[in-house]
């Protein structure tokens, strides 16, 4: 076998390795972020999350208008359900992820990120904490 030949085993065998340690993590599909002295979730482009308090564990009472104002935090086709961290499948067919349950939700009048407008509104709307 030549140097270059080996080289390149060796360079896939290391990839190869890469891979499976990386799909042995699993990965979360938010961050935990700080605002003020209060840690909470937030989407991957620094959008907080939430939680609405007429859902039941695993389903959404979100739709309609209120899925317009409240969207939900949708898991990818794939996506994998790990820990803390489940997948509930709307009355629309899209997926959405919920923590310890509760289905998650940005807020479309957060328009920044680490904007918390949505805590607390109409008494039944709630940031998301780890």
């Amino acid at each position: 076998m030549s140097g270059m030949t080996k080289s390149l085993v060796i360079s896939f065998g290391l990839a190869l390795i890469s891979l499976s340690v990386a799909e042995a993590k699993p990965m979360s599909p938010a961050t935990v972020v700080t605002s003020g002295q209060h840690k909470l979730l937030a989407d991957d482009s620094g959008r907080s999350l939430y939680t609405f308090d007429k859902d039941q564990p695993g389903k959404s009472e979100c739709t309609l208008l209120c899925a317009l104002a409240w969207p939900p935090f949708e898991a990818p086709a794939g996506a994998k359900a790990s820990g803390p961290w489940s997948i509930v499948t709307r009355p629309t067919g899209v997926t959405q992820w919920a923590y310890n349950g509760s289905p998650l939700y940005t807020y479309h009048f957060d328009s920044n990120p680490g904007d918390i407008h949505g805590d607390g509104a109409e008494g039944v709307w709630h940031l998301a904490r780890p």
